[in-house]
């Protein structure tokens, strides 16, 4: 199986949506809860796309299976937000694709930072922004869940001259 990776389009809004309910029950987790939320959702084009950012989704076989955001925070740093991966396609790397894809596109972007969060019961995520590089930068408890905040600098794309 190959995750293709491409840019959000307003067909999708529905199936992401479904999506992110998904994986946030698989961990216990709904919106509402303190911590997520999805009315972000209805306006992905102006929250994340037409600001300066970008939404990926990932696509197994024609069925969308992943995604993830990239919200411009300044001109220097955009937050990661909703990463999710279907459940079905957990532990095959598409997380690391998806997160990997994001990390180049806010690079391509010209921001030289990366912020993002997650929960203490979300192990898996935890791993995988430790994996590729992320730093703790704190922990704030909020209703019954821990949020961990983590950090990541970007390396530029490399400039060819000719």
């Amino acid at each position: 199986m190959t995750l293709e990776i491409r840019r959000y389009r307003w067909s999708d809004l529905d199936t992401i949506l479904a999506l992110h309910r998904i994986c946030l029950a698989e961990v216990g987790l709904m919106p509402g809860d303190g911590v997520y939320y999805d009315d972000d959702f209805p306006r992905i084009q102006e929250i994340y796309v037409a600001c300066g950012g970008d939404f990926l989704v990932g696509e197994v076989d024609a069925r969308v299976v992943a995604m993830g955001g990239l919200k411009p925070v300044d001109t220097c740093t955009a937050e990661i937000c909703r990463l999710r991966v279907h459940p079905e396609h957990q532990r095959r790397g598409f997380g690391a694709a998806m997160l990997h894809a994001l990390e180049q596109r806010a690079a391509e972007l010209g921001f030289e930072r990366l912020r993002g969060d997650t929960t203490l019961n979300q192990g898996a995520a935890l791993a995988l922004y430790e994996r590729r590089g992320w730093r703790e930068l704190s922990r704030q408890r909020v209703g019954d869940l821990t949020v961990v905040y983590g950090e990541k600098r970007l390396i530029p794309p490399a400039v060819i001259e000719l």
